[in-house]
C-alpha cells in the first residue's frame, strides 16, 4: 500500500538524501558557491535553482518551503538584472542545433509537483515571463486526480492541471519517476540501487517506472518528457545508462554548482542545481550563483 508522504516527513528524507549526495562529493553550500564564483567556463554558464513547495503559511516555510513572496521576489530579482528563464528543450536545442541560448539564462526548477506550484508559482512565471520546469512524482499527480482535492500544503497537481500548465507555454514538466519518490513500497531511497539488486534487475525496476512516468505524461497531457530529475538528488551509477538509452536529454542532480553548457551532449547530464530555502532575501541568495 503506498501513503502520500507528509511535508514533515519529506524534509527529513530530502535532507538525508543531500546528507549522502554531500558524503560523496564533498560539496557543501558554502564550498559550492565559492567554488562556483572561481569556476572558469568553456561554454556558456547555466544556473540552475531547485524550489519545491510554495506556501504562505510562515511557520511550514523554511528549507523547502518558502513564501509566495520570497518567489515574486526571485522572479523579480531575475528579471530586473537581465536573466531569461530557460527550459530543458532550449538546452537541446542549443546542443543540437546551435541555437543560441539568452545572454543570461536562468532555470528555475520545482521538485515534487505540489498543487502549491499551480496555485503559486505558475501565476507568477505568467505575470513575470519566467518559464519554469516542474517535476512532479506520478503516483501523486494520480492520487490528487481521483480525489480532486486541492491543497496547499500536501495535494499534488492533477494531470489536467499539468495539462493547462503545459499549454500555456510556460511551463515544461519532466520525469521525476512515477513511484520511486515518497511511497512506502519501494524498500529504496528514490532511485537508488540496493545492494540485494543485480544489475539487470535494478535496469528493470528503473526502467519501468519511468517508463510507467512517461507514459502517463504523455497520454494526459500530449508531452513526452525529455529530462529525469533525480529523487532525493541520489544517483546509482548504475543508472546513468539507463537514463542514456531510455532516450532522456538530460538529467538533474542537487550538487550546488554552475553549469557549463557546450555544444556537447554530454554536458546536460547530472546538471547540478541551488537549492532555495525560506529565510534569505533575493540579493543575497543569488549572490556568488549567478554570471
Amino acid at each position: 500500500m503506498f501513503c502520500t508522504i507528509n511535508l514533515r516527513r519529506k524534509k527529513s528524507l530530502v535532507a538525508l538524501g543531500m546528507v549522502m549526495l554531500l558524503l560523496i562529493t564533498g560539496v557543501t553550500g558554502a564550498t559550492a558557491a565559492a567554488r562556483s564564483s572561481n569556476q572558469t567556463f568553456e561554454g556558456t554558464p547555466l544556473t540552475i535553482i531547485m524550489y519545491h513547495a510554495v506556501m504562505k503559511d510562515s511557520n511550514r516555510q523554511g528549507t523547502y518551503v518558502i513564501s509566495p513572496q520570497l518567489l515574486e521576489d526571485d522572479m523579480k530579482y531575475l528579471r530586473d538584472n537581465g536573466y531569461t528563464a530557460v527550459v530543458v528543450q532550449d538546452l537541446i536545442d542549443y546542443v543540437d542545433e546551435g541555437i543560441p541560448l539568452p545572454e543570461k539564462p536562468i532555470m528555475l526548477t520545482f521538485d515534487d509537483g505540489y498543487f502549491n506550484n499551480y496555485l503559486y508559482a505558475y501565476p507568477l512565471a505568467k505575470q513575470y515571463g519566467m518559464k519554469l520546469v516542474i517535476s512532479p512524482i506520478g503516483y501523486f499527480t494520480q492520487k490528487y486526480t481521483e480525489l480532486q482535492e486541492e491543497n496547499e500544503t500536501y495535494s499534488h497537481i492533477t494531470w489536467p492541471q499539468m495539462d493547462e500548465m503545459i499549454q500555456s507555454g510556460m511551463i515544461e514538466i519532466q520525469n521525476h519517476s512515477y513511484r520511486l519518490h515518497g511511497t512506502a513500497a519501494t524498500g529504496r531511497l528514490g532511485a537508488q540501487k540496493t545492494k540485494s539488486e543485480s544489475v539487470p534487475e535494478y535496469t528493470n525496476m528503473l526502467t519501468q517506472d519511468l517508463t510507467e512516468m512517461q507514459n502517463a505524461i504523455e497520454s494526459n497531457t500530449g508531452w513526452k518528457p525529455t529530462a529525469f530529475t533525480y529523487p532525493f538528488g541520489i544517483i546509482s551509477k548504475e543508472s546513468l545508462p539507463v537514463i542514456r538509452d531510455m532516450g532522456f536529454r538530460a538529467s538533474f542532480s542537487c550538487e550546488e554548482r554552475i553549469n557549463d553548457l557546450k555544444q556537447d551532449p554530454e554536458s546536460l547530464y547530472l546538471l547540478g542545481r541551488f537549492l532555495r530555502p525560506a529565510g534569505t532575501p533575493s540579493a543575497n541568495f543569488f549572490a556568488g550563483k549567478l554570471k
